[in-house]
């Protein structure tokens, strides 16, 4: 097999972050960083992206048809892979995205400040089947955060 795969990778991910207002924004965001290389040789090269080192759990959560939480902060810094079915994440600024399959979400709106009724972001399932996510979260939190850090 060639090692030639064509041009580097972007990854698209939407970000969930506080600003410097203490307001949750979300920013559509690129992955760009891949290295062509064997996971584990003679395994053929495959495009790989910057190792994070921190400790994580990682849990499936199942959202159930009509689920809607309250607005609130994520726990810690998480990423959050929908596996099937469909979820949405509104931020304090008024944006909703929606999310299926394949779409990538980077949950980190700590030390959000109440407004109106509103701290951190709301989410819950879109459509007539439950939202099972993937969830990837840090052990570390961050004393701030950077929009679009990983790209």
């Amino acid at each position: 097999m060639s090692s030639e795969a064509g041009e580097t990778p972007s990854v698209a991910y939407w970000h969930l972050y506080t600003d410097e207002d203490g307001i949750s924004r979300q920013r559509q965001c690129r992955m760009t960083e891949f290295e062509l290389k064997s996971m584990q040789p003679p395994a053929a090269p495959q495009w790989q992206g910057r190792k994070h080192h921190d400790g994580m759990t990682v849990m499936v959560t199942v959202q159930p048809v009509g689920w809607e939480g309250a607005w609130h902060e994520n726990p810690a810094p998480q990423w959050i892979i929908p596996l099937s079915g469909r979820w949405f994440v509104e931020s304090m600024d008024g944006t909703r995205i929606e999310m299926g399959p394949g779409e990538i979400s980077f949950g980190e709106d700590q030390n959000t400040v109440e407004r109106e009724g509103r701290k951190g972001h709301l989410s819950g399932t879109v459509g007539d089947a439950p939202a099972v996510l993937m969830v990837v979260q840090f052990d570390t939190k961050r004393a701030e955060t950077t929009p679009c850090r990983f790209s």
